[in-house]
């Protein structure tokens, strides 16, 4: 078994006029949501090897927040293929992750990281309808694979075994 987590960025800041939106940062709210996930993954200890991430402005302060909350450093891997990624990249981007990775975080962007997340859950996975219309903003899946290596991932083969989403540990 092989766990794909998968951190949509926080609640970005809409109201600067002219922003590019690569540049847009977050909104309190974001930075807030940010760092109580952080500190989520801390209390049930899941840890990650290696991130891959859209190196936009609100996925960066995502992760400074996130990394604020969980209280220890994260190996960060900026990739420009993630930022307004289709599915189709993302998946490529996991069927070609090394072998010395087992706990991978992917962090990016909607459409992407949903369509992505819905594309490896099975059809019956029973945490798939609560995210079918909507992958939350700060939403973080845990998705197990059964699969031994990156490469052997398929399509629909997966199961969302947490989806933990800030506004429901309040």
């Amino acid at each position: 078994m092989t766990i794909l987590a998968v951190l949509r960025h926080a609640k970005s800041d809409w109201g600067i006029a002219g922003l590019a939106d690569f540049d847009r940062p977050l909104n309190d709210r974001g930075r807030k949501a940010a760092r109580r996930i952080g500190r989520e993954l801390k209390r049930r200890k899941i840890r990650f090897d290696q991130v891959l991430a859209s190196p936009a402005l609100r996925v960066r302060e995502t992760l400074d927040g996130l990394v604020e909350g969980y209280g220890k450093a994260l190996d960060v891997r900026f990739e420009e293929s993630i930022y307004d990624a289709r599915p189709e990249t993302l998946f490529h981007l996991v069927r070609t992750l090394s072998g010395e990775v087992h706990a991978p975080l992917m962090v990016g962007h909607n459409p992407g990281l949903h369509e992505l997340v819905l594309s490896l859950a099975g059809e019956d996975d029973a945490v798939r309808p609560k995210i079918a219309a909507k992958f939350p903003t700060a939403a973080l899946a845990l998705i197990t694979l059964p699969v031994g290596r990156w490469d052997e991932v398929e399509p629909g083969t997966g199961e969302i075994r947490e989806l933990i989403v800030p506004r429901e540990l309040d």
